[in-house]
């Protein structure tokens, strides 16, 4: 369709977070007679972004919504879109008193025991900066923020003895109450400190399916661990579940740390036993000050609350979340079970000569990368890669678009998430994609058999599509190689 008519509304002041922005925008975009649509803050970001749709933008300032569409009946898909928002504003609607409009002050009104800053990343180092000076804990959803700005949030959280988790903090679990993307998850005695959102799904997950639940999963951000920042929040959350009376064993994940960052951050003297899963770092991920007892050898601590180093365990790739979650489970005595997998159905293709990577988790594309040992890999959810667009946990876009580019000649591995937040039906839009493509398909399927998708209907629907499907990434990145 061209040259349909358009229209672009501001709602001035209308502010809403850029997840919901992002569900209402992909909502519109698939309305039938829409060609093109976007609901978002006006952002000079999203304003040029905008205008390279050939949306004309009227007069806006940043804390502005703005609603655009090309379609049959323009008209039509904004009542839509304003339908959508209406539904997400109805739970506060009712109450004459005015809303708050800063942090500080909001958090005077009542007691609130965290605080959750999505906005625009030019606002949010302020907004979390508020929260940090009430006295609260804060957890940054947003990116944009800088590395000077996150090192000056921690230093001044640390002053205040509060938790700063992120920036780009995109999940976490505070008491059974998932936030950002969350899978479903038992209570249970693991704590998990995470430098990667992905990646402590990962781990949670594989746990779940072993039968154990997590006390609390708090998010850091993807940089904590870097020389820049230093561990700061890392530090401070592994202190937190070591009081905690419900955390009996520690599981302490990262994206590739900086060396002696990740040694400083183990070398805390606790009592809780932590497990180090650290991406590409095989000697730290092998044990190390603060390391849990007996995680290697298979035994159950004797003292859950007695410090120590784990014992050099047998052979292990480095970087391997699975394996990871494997020394959890020996280490609180746990037998470690198969890991659930789903063969693609017979069938004769050509042999495979490359593999390429199409991850919407960057920690999962890099743990792939490292146990796979060549290929080429893309993370969908990269910041240069979402402009303007929903993260590819929402948005399945780009990859339906790189699976029609792929060829005979490869394998294409995969990740699907699940849980809260994530896309309702990733197999909706993904299985004929995988069912059209020339290439061989291998998936990562990182759930629980809890969370809202249903797990064993997305692996029928990924493996009746003809592909390979796995609950472990790495499992999955090692039979890609195998096919080759």
């Amino acid at each position: 369709m061209t040259g349909l008519p358009q229209a672009v509304l501001v709602r001035r002041g209308a502010y809403h977070d850029s997840v919901t922005l992002m569900r209402v925008s992909r909502a519109l975009s698939e309305l039938p007679g829409v060609e093109a649509a976007m609901v978002a803050m006006a952002t000079d970001l999203n304003v040029s972004i905008l205008r390279e749709m050939g949306f004309g933008v009227p007069e806006s300032d940043p804390g502005d919504l703005l609603i655009a569409v090309r379609a049959r009946d323009p008209d039509a898909a904004v009542e839509e879109a304003e339908r959508r928002l209406t539904e997400v504003d109805r739970p506060r609607s009712g109450s004459s008193e005015q809303p708050p409009l800063t942090t500080r002050s909001a958090a005077a009104r009542g007691p609130a025991d965290l605080v959750l800053v999505s906005t625009p990343g030019e606002y949010a180092f302020f907004e979390a900066l508020d929260a940090i000076e009430a006295g609260l804990p804060v957890m940054i959803f947003s990116d944009g923020v800088t590395v000077a700005q996150e090192r000056r949030l921690k230093e001044l959280a640390e002053a205040r003895d509060v938790l700063v988790m992120g920036p780009d903090c995109g999940t976490a679990a505070i008491g059974g109450a998932g936030l950002g993307f969350a899978n479903v998850l038992a209570p249970g005695p693991v704590g998990v400190v995470a430098a990667s959102g992905t990646g402590a799904q990962q781990v949670t997950c594989l746990l779940d399916w072993a039968g154990v639940g997590v006390s609390h999963v708090l998010g850091v951000g993807g940089r904590d661990l870097s020389a820049e920042v230093g561990g700061l929040s890392a530090r401070r959350a592994l202190r937190m579940l070591d009081e905690d009376p419900a955390t009996e064993l520690i599981v302490l994940v990262s994206k590739p740390p900086a060396p002696e960052v990740a040694r400083a951050v183990l070398g805390q003297r606790l009592r809780t036993p932590v497990v180090p899963a650290l991406l590409g770092t095989p000697a730290l991920t092998r044990g190390g000050p603060g390391a849990a007892d007996g995680a290697a050898a298979g035994e159950a601590p004797g003292s859950a609350r007695t410090p120590g180093t784990a014992p050099a365990p047998g052979p292990a790739p480095a970087g391997d979340l699975t394996w990871a979650a494997e020394q959890a489970l020996r280490a609180l005595g746990r037998p470690v079970p198969e890991w659930p997998s789903w063969p693609a159905p017979p069938g004769t293709r050509p042999a495979p000569k490359r593999i390429k990577g199409l991850y919407s988790g960057g920690t999962l594309g890099a743990e792939a990368a490292l146990v796979a040992g060549h290929g080429d890999f893309v993370d969908y959810g990269d910041d240069a890669l979402t402009r303007g667009r929903a993260h590819p946990m929402i948005d399945p876009t780009l990859r339906v678009e790189a699976l029609a580019r792929a060829g005979e000649q490869d394998v294409v591995l995969m990740d699907v998430v699940l849980g809260h937040g994530a896309d309702p039906d990733p197999a909706a839009s993904l299985a004929p994609a995988v069912a059209g493509t020339p290439a061989t398909v291998v998936i990562a399927l990182i759930g629980t058999e809890g969370d809202p998708q249903d797990l064993h209907r997305q692996a029928a629907a990924f493996r009746e599509a003809g592909a390979a499907v796995f609950t472990s990434n790495a499992q999955a990145a090692r039979h890609a190689r195998s096919l080759l």
